[in-house]
């Protein structure tokens, strides 16, 4: 039985509880807070920033690491005022100064509830990425429900015009940011005109609107397979895209009963694009592989001292379609972060030598944030809040999950290769990992998680003000 984890009531103006809690939050939101100041309209961007202040002063995870006398006026969105004032946590948020972390960010609360409940996101239901040498833009997933899918995008299209517009002088002459801008805002309705070329060569043009879809969190097509690790063994396959839709759990239990029912202990999980999402899904995934360790600790999450009674405990639990895993091979990249990195890292005290990231490090995400509300705004502030550890009290990878993995097996994003395939680069080297056999260690020069194959230097496409699905999906549009 899980115990420890409990919402706290009372304290804060309105509850989240509806919500399920997030990748950020423990088991359960903890609302708004903060009254506004400054000026009088309640959702003046002073109000707000007042607002958000307060929340932070009360609840970060680090008050020493705030910087309080950042003067307000001098910045004219609330994110950026949140960036300033949260500033100070850089060095500790990116040990290695390879990339710009804040987590703590603002959103909609109407559009976030929508994602998590539903699913429900509006775009053309592509994952991107980018060839930063060649100036070349790639489809790295599609959501099968999704506009673009039935117009020909698929794993390993590359893109070679929006709008008449080529997308090697878009990069050429304004990076990533001048295709974010060419593939218009997500709204419904916008229509953009194609080029693309899928991975077999073929050539076409196509017309794609946006609509509102929703994510599924494992694909129908590869998200759940059995392979063969080539020596006599059979394992099983998970790809799941997000952890941020509550449906994720009922599918999850469908694609552990198959390996249950087949006897199947070794399993490779892959999360290479997962940027996290609800941390009752992850617990439940720590459910489903933990057959036999029931009652043991699965992870601990911390606040600050003042918060400290709002520390817990989440314990494995039974669950129908459990396994109990011998090895277990964690595909991961530079965009697996937060309940992806919850999950791996939490497996690592019972399984030893018997578990491994394969690809390239991780984002670095140990921290989680809670989530306060000020509806009349439709403003909630994802603050960092709390950090989570494993049973061996292992928690501090902010430069990733590689610094703490007991084996690492270097491997490339194979786009040309569909996912769930064998001859895919990660899954080949994962199913060589379960099969015993000899790989190459994830080392410092891939350690961003972006650097990859085939002389590519590839990264996930993502805005600077990403949308709700974009922080738990990065690379979608």
């Amino acid at each position: 039985m899980k115990w420890g984890r409990t919402t706290l009531s009372g304290i804060l103006a309105l509850s989240l509880a509806a919500c399920g809690g997030d990748d950020s939050s423990p088991r359960g939101g903890l609302g708004g807070g903060g009254g506004g100041g400054g000026d009088t309209g309640l959702c003046s961007l002073s109000a707000r920033q007042d607002w958000a202040l307060a929340v932070l002063q009360e609840w970060y995870l680090y008050p020493d690491l705030l910087n309080t006398g950042v003067n307000k006026a001098d910045y004219n969105t609330l994110q950026g005022y949140i960036d300033a004032v949260t500033a100070p946590g850089q060095a500790l948020f990116n040990p290695d100064g390879l990339s710009s972390k804040t987590f703590t960010y603002i959103t909609s609360i109407e559009e976030e509830n929508d994602l998590i409940n539903n699913g429900s996101n509006a775009g053309f239901g592509i994952r991107l990425t980018y060839d930063q040498v060649n100036n070349r833009v790639f489809v790295a997933e599609v959501f099968e429900n999704a506009p673009a899918f039935p117009a020909g995008f698929d794993r390993g299209t590359e893109i070679l015009q929006i709008e008449g517009q080529s997308v090697s002088s878009l990069m050429s002459s304004g990076g990533p940011g001048a295709v974010i801008q060419a593939l218009g805002p997500n709204d419904l309705g916008v229509t953009r005109s194609f080029v693309i070329r899928s991975a077999a060569g073929v050539q076409q043009t196509v017309s794609v609107t946006k609509a509102e879809y929703a994510l599924d969190p494992i694909s129908d097509r590869y998200g759940v397979r059995i392979l063969s690790d080539g020596a006599g063994g059979r394992v099983g396959y998970i790809n799941l895209r997000t952890f941020i839709v509550q449906d994720a759990a009922r599918q999850l239990r469908e694609a552990f009963q198959q390996f249950r029912s087949q006897g199947i202990t070794n399993v490779i999980l892959d999360l290479r694009y997962n940027g996290g999402g609800l941390v009752s899904v992850a617990d439940l995934l720590g459910d489903l592989m933990g057959e036999g360790l029931e009652g043991q600790l699965f992870s601990e999450t911390n606040y600050r001292p003042s918060k400290s009674a709002r520390d817990s405990f989440e314990l494995f639990q039974e669950e129908a379609a459990q396994i109990a895993p011998m090895k277990l091979a964690v595909i991961g990249r530079g965009g697996t972060a937060s309940a992806s990195e919850l999950v791996a890292n939490s497996m690592i005290p019972y399984l030893g030598d018997n578990i491994a990231l394969v690809g390239t490090d991780t984002y670095g995400k140990p921290v989680g944030q809670d989530p306060f509300d000020r509806p009349e705004c439709d403003d909630r502030l994802r603050a960092v809040t709390f950090k989570t550890v494993n049973a061996n009290g292992q928690g501090d990878y902010f430069g990733g999950l590689a610094s703490v993995m007991p084996n690492t097996c270097s491997a490339g994003d194979d786009i040309f290769n569909q996912l769930g395939d064998p001859s895919e680069q990660s899954v080949s080297v994962a199913l060589d990992f379960l099969a015993g056999r000899t790989c190459t260690p994830i080392t410092g020069a891939a350690k961003d998680g972006r650097v990859q194959a085939e002389g590519m230097r590839r990264e996930l496409l993502q805005p600077a003000t990403p949308s709700a699905a974009q922080h738990r999906n990065p690379g979608l549009f």
